[in-house]
């Protein structure tokens, strides 16, 4: 598949998470799972794998800079210069360790708010983008509900615990599909330490996502952690073709969170398969009449680039391909695959893609006595020609007659003159 189709494919999914509230009927998490609410799913797909109580609505700390970052990324440009607000964390608070009145790129202020949790860069990014912290929260809740993150409310874009803060898992998931669409979302959170070079000097953080440390097949998203959230974790993770996103929330450890969260990606993972759907060169039961080619026909295939899809383990026969547009008949030349139609690939019953039909061999130009044969079969052609030999034997019988008259009509008319 391309990345043009992956990235069409990718944004046909996540519209589809936003509108409805899970695209599957899931199971309950493993017992193995401790988490009280978590969920994980296919991101292709939008299929959930497990959940538990994943709408539940409780403080998830850190994990609201998704939407944070999120609004940065949508109003703010990665080269431009923001000041380090007023702010002033506490010494227990995450911190890049911004200077008053320190100047930094957005770029980099991201890096840091999503690798190491800067509540310093969240409040000086929230500023820059809207000039102050209150009406950065407003756009923040304006976001959600645009969304359809219908169990999220913000307070501060930060995640500090405030009455009335909250978001839910399946939130958190939607949220980070969302933004897995965005390149340097994709690679920021996936990088396991960071480098900030605009500010007053060059800094260096390791992601405070330790399973991007000992998971390879890890690739994000977001930790978080206050004391009404207690350890909190938005995970994201690939493999064999499979990108599955996860949370878990109220984990009462740094280690419980981190087991939880690796299994359910690996759950997810397992849960699901990557298959070709439409091979490339394979029959879709499409033949065409050619034309001047009296019985000859010329049969579809996939196109070269075919398709591959994700589907729950177990559910191959769910996808089938239905050819949707070509033509009734044909004419060369036309070359050997050559796009000559269209297919749809379903899943059960779903659209999920389209394909290309084309020729599966070549069909030559017709020469004038393919053309001459052809044109002496059409209905058409008999009727003219029937027509100019009925007219061709009258012309005869007319040419035969004589133009006098005849002998004794002749000696006749001597008589009586």
């Amino acid at each position: 598949m391309s990345r043009t189709r992956l990235a069409a494919t990718v944004l046909a999914v996540v519209a589809l998470l936003l509108v409805l509230p899970g695209a599957a009927v899931a199971r309950d998490c493993p017992d193995p799972v401790a988490a009280d609410n978590a969920i994980v799913l296919e991101v292709s797909t939008g299929e959930v794998a497990c959940e538990r109580r994943a709408d539940a609505r409780r403080p998830v700390g850190s994990a609201v800079k998704l939407m944070t970052a999120l609004l940065t990324l949508e109003r703010a440009d990665l080269e431009a210069k923001f000041r380090a607000s007023s702010y002033r964390p506490a010494m227990f608070e995450s911190q890049i360790g911004l200077l008053p009145g320190e100047r930094m790129t957005v770029r980099d202020l991201l890096k840091g708010l999503l690798a190491e949790s800067g509540n310093d860069a969240a409040m000086a990014l929230a500023e820059g983008v809207s000039g102050s912290e209150r009406a950065f929260v407003r756009q923040m809740n304006r976001r959600a509900r645009q969304l359809d993150l219908d169990n999220t409310r913000y307070r501060n874009p930060i995640g500090l615990d405030e009455p009335g803060a909250y978001s839910s898992a399946r939130d958190l998931v939607k949220l980070a599909t969302y933004l897995r669409t965005k390149p340097f979302f994709r690679r920021t959170v996936n990088q396991t330490e960071v480098t900030l070079t605009s500010g007053d000097h060059t800094r260096r953080f390791d992601n405070r996502n330790d399973l991007l440390h000992s998971q390879r097949w890890v690739n994000g998203v977001k930790t978080g952690h206050t004391r009404g959230a207690g350890y909190v974790l938005v995970g994201s993770a690939r493999r064999d073709g499979v990108q599955v996103v996860s949370a878990v929330l109220g984990t009462p450890s740094e280690a419980a969170r981190d087991a939880d969260s690796l299994r359910l990606l690996t759950y997810g993972r397992r849960a699901f398969q990557r298959i070709t759907a439409a091979r490339a060169g394979s029959s879709v039961g499409v033949s065409i009449p050619i034309r001047y080619g009296r019985g000859a026909e010329l049969e579809l295939v996939v196109g070269p680039n075919g398709e591959r899809t994700v589907v729950r383990r177990g559910n191959r026969d769910s996808v089938t391909v239905e050819p949707t547009s070509y033509p009734s008949e044909v004419q060369g030349p036309i070359a050997y695959g050559q796009e000559l139609g269209q297919a749809d690939v379903l899943q059960d019953g779903r659209k999920i893609a389209t394909v290309a039909l084309v020729a599966r061999t070549e069909v030559p130009a017709p020469d004038l006595a393919q053309r001459t044969k052809s044109w002496f079969t059409q209905p058409l052609a008999v009727v003219l020609a029937f027509a100019v030999l009925s007219g061709t034997v009258l012309v005869a019988r007319r040419r035969r007659r004589p133009r006098g008259p005849g002998p004794e009509r002749a000696r006749e008319e001597a008589r009586t003159a």
